[in-house]
C-alpha cells in the first residue's frame, strides 16, 4: 500500500487538503484558514486570539505557541488573556480598530477561548461587546469549552444559556470537521449580523483528534436574499446608545442570524422527510451520539424509510431558523428531540410549530406520559439513546423485528455497565509536588481548598474540604465566619488563581476582617493544564510585595531550600523559614487576628522535570536511595511525603519500599520517614538497563480485522507512561493509508500518575465516523497498559462477549492509595477474572510488558508500544505495519527504540514461549527454605545459638501443623531480629554498598540519616529528630556491628532504653503465647492459632512509628487470645 505523504506540520500547512488534526489544533488552522480566505477577497484582515485556558479547552494556548511562526506570517495575534472578562474585554478592544480611522487592517477577525466558568464570569463584557457589535471585516468567534460531565472540572455546566441571555447565536459543531467548517460559518455570521457568535466546545469534539478536509476554500458562505439588512448595516458605531444598541438586537440582529442558517443550511434534513411521520432533532455531539444510535439499532436509510422516520440536524442552536424547521415538520406526527443537558433546541421547537401544530407531538427531556426520556443530568451516549428510540418507536408502531436482535443487545450492554469496579485510580499529586508538603495542616486546623492541582488534597486526609468558584477562594468565610464556632480557617490558593482573580478575593477578606490564612502556593506554573507560565511573569517576591502592600496583619514566606530564593527580593521584616518549619509557621499565623498569609515557594515537579531536561533549573547532584534490608516497610516515608515515587518492593522478609529513580522528582521529603534506611548519593547517575541481546525470528503476517463501519479499539494506561502515544499512532497510522480515523483521550486530573483512557474509531473513510467515545458493548480491541483502569466499571461496559479482544499488561502499577495505606495491595486476580468474565477467557492475552521492555529495550516506557505491537500481531488492529513504524517515525521520538518495541510484542503473540522464556515469578520459599534462610539470618544478626534456639521452637510447631509452622517461622523471627543500633550498622556495612552498585554509577559519597539515640534531639512532639551523617559513618558502622555481642546484656549501652526492653519483652510474651497457643491447636481453631503467629509481621518501623506499630498489635493480639479462649469456654460449658 503506498502511503500518504504526511509530516505534522500538515495541521498548519494550508496547501494540504486532507490532515490529521486535533480539535484544539483546528482552533490554531481556523484563523490561518480565514486570513487566506480574506486574502483570496482581497481583504488585508488580522487576526486576534486571547482567552483563558481551562479543561477542555486547556492546551489551547500551547498549540498556538508551537504554531508562532505560521500565525505570524499571517498576521495573527495570539494574546493570553490574564483571565476570561479581561480577555473578552480585549477582544472588544479589536472590533474598534477601524472606528477611528487609526487602523492598519480592513479589520481583525477574533477568536476567544475559555471553560463554562469562564464563560459565566463574562456575562457582562459579553452584553457589552454583543450589543455593540462586530466590524464589517472583523468578527468574533466565543469558542465555549464545556464539560458537561466534571470531568476535569468543579461543576457539570453548559453555556449555551448564558450566551442566550446575551443574545448571542450559538454554532454545534458536530466533530472536528465542523469545527473548522463552523468556525468559518461562524466569523461570516459575526460580520453578516454584527454579532458574536459561540461555537460550542466540548471533549468529544476540542479533544478529539480527527481526518479532515483542510481546505479554506471548502466552505461556501452565502449571505441572505430574504433578509433585508438596515440601511447603516449591523455593525459596531462611535456614539452607538445603549437604548440604539438593544432596538438593532431585537429588531434586526436576532433575524439576521436566522436568515444566515436558513441561507447556509446550518440547520437540515439529513434522512428526508418525504413520507415520514417521526422525526428525530438533534444537534453537536448529540447528533453524533445519535447518528450512532440509529447504527447500533441497525437503522439505515433503507430502514428509516420503511418505518417512515426522518432526521434533522441542527448547527446552529440558536436562534433556531423556525422557517427550514417548520418545512421539515409540516407532516410529521412525532418530533424526537435528542439533546445532552438542559433542553434549548426543543424549547424552540414548541415556539415554532406552538400555533400551528396540526396534531404535532414534541418529546425529548420527558415522554408525554411524563417520564424522563432523555434525561438533561450528566451526559448521553449512544446506547442511553437508542434504548430511548427504540422505546418510542416501538409505542409509535415503527418498528421492524428484524432489529429485536440489535436492541436486545443493547439492552444488555446497558446492564453490563452496572459492574462495580474492583479497584480505582484516582488522580494524584506528581512525584515530588509542592502540595505534597504545603497542603499539610496543624493538628485542628481545618482548610479550603482551591482551584488547580491542589483541589486534589480534598481526597488525602488533610482536612481540607469544601471550595469556591476561581477567585472566590476565602470570600465563602467572610460570611460563614460570623456565624461559625471556629475562629480561623487556612484558605490555599495557588499562584495562577492568585494572577487570574484571586488577590481581590483577599482584599475581600481584608475589608471584612476576618480571621483567616491565605496560603498562597507559587510553585511558578499553571500545573494542571500543563505547565505553562502565569500571564505577565508573576513572580514570588512580586506576591509578597503585593500582599504586604494590601495590609495583611503577618506575611510568613516559606520556601525549599533547593529554590533560588533571594530574601533581599522580598519586603523589608517579612519572615523567611524553610520548609522543615510549615508547621510552626502555619500554628503562629493562626493565632493572629485578621488576614494573614502564609507564600509557599517551591516549583512544580512536572515543570522541574521539563526544565532540568532543558538546563533551565537546578538540578541537585544528590539521588535517595532506601537499603531495603533495613527498611521496615512502615510506610513513615510515604506519610511525611504523601508521593507516589515510593513503591513497595517484595522481599523474603515482607514488603518494603524502594524509590522509583525515574519518577523521582528530588524532593526528598520522604528522607524525614523516621527510618535509617534512607541514604543520600551524590555523584549517582542512575544505571540504565542494559537491555538483553534478542534475536528474533522472522514473524508471520497475522490476518488484519476487517473494518465494518468503524473499528473500536480503547487504550488504557497511567498519566505519563506513553499510552497517548499509542493512540496518535494508531490515529496517525490510519490517515497514512487513506483511512478514517477518530481518536479521544480521557486523561481527568492529574498530569502524570492517574487514569488514562483513549477511545479510537477507525474506519475505511472519515465519513463513516460519528461519535468518536466508543459506546458500551461497542469495544473491538483493548490495549491495557493499566489493569486497573482496564478492569474499571467505564471501560468493562465498553466490551461485549463475542466481539471484545483484549491484550493486557500483567504489571501491577500501584496507586496513590499506598501513600496512606501501608498494606495496600492491587488484587490482579480479581480484575483479571473480572475482564476474563466479560469477554471471555480466551480473548484475553496476559502479558507481563513492563518487564519485557526493561529486558530488552532496557526502559519500562516502550511497554504501551511494546503491547500495541502485541495487539497487531494478534489481529486487533486493522492497519498495516508499515503505516504502524511509519507513524513512530513521524511521531519522532525514541524511533530506533519503539520500532523494537513493536517487534518485541510482536514477538510475544508470536512465540510466546521464547518471549517470556525467563519472565515467570520467582516461587516462594517452602518450608525448609524458610526456616533455613531465616535461621542464617539470625545467626549473622546475633549468634548460632540463636538461630538454634529458633529452629528448636520451630521443629515443634512442624509437629502440629505446617501452615502453623510457616507463620511462626516469619512470626518469631521477625521479633528476634529486631533492628537495633547493631543490627542496622551491620546490614548498611555489608549489604548497602552492593545494593547501592546495583542500581548506581559513579556514587562519589553516601551520606546517613538517623537518630542515634545519644545525639537526643527531639520535634515539638517530644519524637525523636533524625541527623545526617557523613561518609566516615560507614567506617563506624563496622566496629559498632562488631559489638553485637553486648546485645541485651548489662554492659548494652542501648539495651536500657524503653525501645529495646519493649522488643525483649515482646520476645518473652510472643514465646509464652505460642507455648499456649500449640497446646490449644486443633482444626476449629487453626487458623486463630496461625493468625497469632504471624500477627508479629504487622509491627514495622523504628522508635515511636515501631510504638504506635506494637500499639496496633497488642489490640489485635488481645481479640486473637479471647477468640482462641471462645472455643474452650464454650467446651467447658
Amino acid at each position: 500500500m503506498t502511503l500518504r505523504d504526511v509530516s505534522l506540520h500538515d495541521r498548519f500547512d494550508l496547501s494540504k487538503q486532507h490532515v490529521l488534526l486535533s480539535g484544539t489544533q483546528a482552533l490554531v488552522r481556523l484563523p490561518l484558514m480565514q486570513k487566506a480566505r480574506d486574502a483570496a477577497a482581497g481583504h488585508n484582515t488580522a487576526g486576534y486570539v486571547t482567552g483563558y485556558r481551562g479543561s477542555p479547552l486547556g492546551a489551547v494556548d500551547q498549540q498556538y505557541q508551537r504554531a508562532a511562526k505560521d500565525l505570524q506570517a499571517a498576521d495573527i495575534t495570539f494574546n493570553p488573556g490574564l483571565n476570561e472578562d479581561l480577555a473578552a474585554t480585549a477582544m472588544w478592544g479589536t472590533q474598534q480598530a477601524e472606528l477611528r480611522g487609526e487602523g492598519r487592517f480592513d479589520g481583525v477577525f477574533g477568536l476567544w477561548y475559555g471553560k463554562g466558568p469562564g464563560v459565566d464570569r463574562c456575562g457582562d463584557v459579553f452584553r457589552h461587546a454583543n450589543f455593540a457589535g462586530t466590524s464589517a471585516l472583523g468578527g468574533v468567534l466565543v469558542a465555549m469549552g464545556d464539560d458537561h460531565t466534571a470531568e476535569s472540572s468543579t461543576t457539570l455546566h453548559q453555556s449555551e444559556f448564558a450566551l442566550v441571555d446575551v443574545m448571542m447565536p450559538i454554532l454545534a459543531p458536530a466533530g472536528v470537521q465542523e469545527l473548522l467548517d463552523y468556525g468559518i460559518y461562524g466569523w461570516a455570521l459575526s460580520r453578516y449580523t454584527g454579532c458574536w457568535v459561540g461555537i460550542k466546545c466540548l471533549k468529544d469534539t476540542v479533544e478529539a483528534t480527527g481526518v479532515v478536509d483542510g481546505t479554506p476554500e471548502r466552505v461556501t458562505v452565502k449571505l441572505p436574499t430574504d433578509f433585508e439588512l438596515p440601511a447603516d448595516g449591523l455593525n459596531i458605531r462611535l456614539n452607538d446608545t445603549p437604548a440604539e444598541q438593544e432596538a438593532r438586537l431585537h429588531d434586526y440582529k436576532r433575524f439576521a442570524a436566522e436568515a444566515f442558517g436558513r441561507a447556509n443550511r446550518l440547520d437540515h434534513p439529513v434522512l428526508p422527510a418525504k413520507g415520514a411521520k417521526i422525526g428525530i432533532v438533534s444537534s453537536g455531539k448529540s447528533w453524533l451520539d445519535t447518528i450512532q444510535a440509529l447504527q447500533l439499532l441497525g437503522i439505515d436509510e433503507a430502514m428509516a424509510k420503511k418505518l417512515g422516520i426522518s432526521t434533522y440536524k441542527v448547527g446552529m442552536v440558536w436562534p433556531l431558523d423556525m422557517q427550514s424547521f417548520r418545512d421539515w415538520s409540516e407532516h410529521l406526527d412525532l418530533i424526537i428531540v435528542v439533546e445532552e443537558k438542559r433542553k434549548l433546541v426543543e424549547v424552540q421547537i414548541k415556539e415554532a410549530i406552538f400555533n400551528d401544530r396540526h396534531g404535532r407531538r414534541v418529546i425529548g427531556w420527558k415522554h408525554e406520559n411524563g417520564e424522563t426520556l432523555f434525561s438533561v443530568k450528566k451526559a448521553l451516549d449512544p446506547v442511553g439513546i437508542a434504548r430511548g428510540l427504540a422505546r418510542v418507536l416501538r409505542e409509535e408502531g415503527a418498528w421492524d423485528s428484524k432489529l429485536d436482535p440489535a436492541a436486545a443487545a443493547i439492552d444488555a450492554a446497558a446492564v453490563a455497565d452496572n459492574t462495580p469496579s474492583i479497584a480505582k485510580r484516582l488522580p494524584y499529586f506528581c512525584a515530588g509536588c509542592p502540595h505534597n508538603s504545603s497542603t499539610k495542616l496543624p493538628e485542628g486546623a481545618r482548610a479550603y481548598a482551591g482551584i488547580g492541582c491542589h483541589w486534589m488534597v480534598q481526597w488525602m486526609d488533610r482536612e481540607t474540604t469544601g471550595f469556591t468558584h476561581m477567585g472566590g477562594e476565602g470570600a465563602n468565610w467572610v460570611g460563614e465566619a460570623p456565624f461559625s464556632s471556629r475562629d480561623h480557617i487556612f484558605q490555599n490558593l495557588g499562584d495562577g488563581t492568585y494572577n487570574h482573580s484571586g488577590s481581590l478575593a483577599i482584599r475581600a477578606a481584608l475589608a471584612a476582617g476576618v480571621n483567616i490564612t491565605y496560603k498562597i502556593l507559587f510553585n511558578d506554573a499553571v500545573a494542571m493544564t500543563g505547565g505553562q507560565a502565569n500571564e505577565g511573569g508573576l513572580t514570588a517576591q512580586q506576591i509578597a510585595h503585593e500582599v504586604v502592600a494590601m495590609g495583611v496583619e503577618k506575611l510568613i514566606v516559606v520556601y525549599d531550600d533547593k529554590e533560588d530564593v533571594d530574601p533581599a527580593q522580598f519586603p523589608r521584616g517579612v519572615d523567611m523559614t524553610e520548609r522543615a518549619n510549615l508547621m510552626d509557621a502555619q500554628t503562629r499565623l493562626s493565632k493572629i487576628k485578621g488576614v494573614t498569609a502564609l507564600l509557599y515557594i517551591q516549583t512544580c515537579a512536572a515543570e522541574k522535570r521539563r526544565r532540568r531536561k532543558k538546563k533551565q533549573f537546578p538540578d541537585p547532584d544528590k539521588r535517595i536511595f532506601i537499603n531495603p534490608d533495613v527498611c521496615e516497610g512502615c510506610g513513615d516515608c510515604g506519610v511525611k511525603s504523601n508521593c507516589v515515587a515510593i513503591l513497595p518492593l517484595e522481599t523474603e522478609l515482607g514488603r518494603k519500599r524502594q524509590i522509583d529513580q525515574s519518577a523521582c522528582n528530588k524532593d526528598f521529603s520522604c528522607v524525614n520517614g523516621f527510618c535509617p534506611s534512607f541514604v543520600t548519593l551524590t555523584g549517582a547517575k542512575v544505571k540504565k538497563p542494559k537491555a538483553e541481546s534478542v534475536n528474533i525470528p522472522d514473524l508471520p503476517a497475522p490476518a488484519l480485522p476487517a473494518i465494518n463501519g468503524t473499528f473500536n479499539i480503547v487504550a488504557t494506561g497511567v498519566g505519563g507512561t506513553g499510552i497517548v502515544t499509542v493512540g496518535a499512532l494508531l490515529a496517525m497510522a490510519a490517515h497514512l493509508e487513506g483511512k478514517g480515523a477518530g481518536m479521544m483521550e480521557m486523561a481527568g486530573l492529574a498530569q502524570k500518575g492517574g487514569a488514562v483512557t483513549v477511545h479510537c474509531r477507525i474506519a475505511n473513510t472519515p465519513e463513516d465516523i460519528s461519535a468518536v467515545r466508543v459506546a458500551n458493548g461497542e469495544m473491538d480491541a483493548l490495549i491495557g497498559g493499566d489493569i486497573v483502569t482496564s478492569s474499571g466499571t467505564p471501560n468493562l461496559g465498553l466490551m461485549s462477549r463475542g466481539r471484545t479482544r483484549a491484550i493486557c499488561n500483567s504489571h501491577e502499577i500501584i496507586t496513590g492509595a499506598f501513600t496512606k495505606d501501608t498494606e495496600f495491595s492491587l488484587p490482579g486476580d480479581q480484575m483479571e477474572t473480572a475482564l476474563r468474565g466479560r469477554i471471555g477467557a480466551d480473548a484475553l492475552t496476559m502479558i507481563e510488558a513492563t518487564r519485557m521492555a526493561e529486558r530488552y529495550l532496557g526502559d519500562a516506557i516502550y511497554a504501551n508500544v511494546l503491547l500495541l505491537g502485541a495487539a497487531w500481531q494478534a489481529g486487533l488492529v486493522p492497519l498495516g505495519l508499515e503505516a504502524l513504524e511509519r507513524a513512530i517515525e513521524l511521531n519522532g521520538a525514541g524511533v530506533a527504540g519503539n520500532k523494537l518495541a513493536l517487534k518485541v510484542g510482536r514477538w510475544a503473540i508470536a512465540f510466546p514461549e521464547q518471549a517470556h522464556a525467563s519472565d515467570a515469578p520467582k516461587a516462594p520459599l517452602d518450608l525448609e527454605a524458610t526456616i533455613a534462610f531465616r535461621a542464617d539470618h539470625l545467626a549473622k544478626f546475633q549468634n548460632a545459638k540463636l538461630a538454634a534456639r529458633y529452629k528448636a521452637r520451630i521443629a515443634g510447631a512442624r509437629e502440629i501443623d505446617a501452615d502453623f509452622a510457616m507463620a511462626l517461622a516469619k512470626g518469631y523471627h521477625k521479633l528476634l531480629a529486631y533492628k537495633d543500633e547493631y543490627e542496622v550498622a551491620r546490614l548498611h556495612r555489608e549489604t548497602l554498598e552492593k545494593a547501592v552498585a546495583a542500581q548506581f554509577e559513579d556514587v562519589r559519597n553516601m551520606r546517613f540519616h538517623m537518630a542515634p539515640p545519644i545525639f537526643g534531639r527531639k520535634d515539638k512532639s517530644g519524637n525523636p529528630v533524625k541527623s545526617e551523617f557523613g561518609p566516615w559513618m560507614m567506617r563506624a558502622f563496622g566496629p559498632l556491628a562488631r559489638l553485637k555481642g553486648l546485645r541485651g546484656t548489662w554492659a548494652d549501652p542501648f539495651g536500657r532504653s524503653a525501645e529495646r526492653k519493649m522488643e525483649r519483652a515482646l520476645i518473652t510474651q510472643y514465646e509464652g503465647d505460642m507455648d499456649r497457643v500449640s497446646a490449644r491447636f486443633t482444626p476449629e481453631t487453626a487458623e486463630t492459632c496461625i493468625a497469632l503467629a504471624e500477627l508479629p509481621l504487622k509491627i514495622r518501623g523504628f522508635g515511636h512509628v515501631k510504638l504506635a506499630a506494637v500499639g496496633r498489635f497488642e489490640k489485635d493480639r488481645a481479640a486473637l487470645l479471647a477468640a482462641l479462649d471462645s472455643p474452650q469456654k464454650m467446651a467447658a460449658q
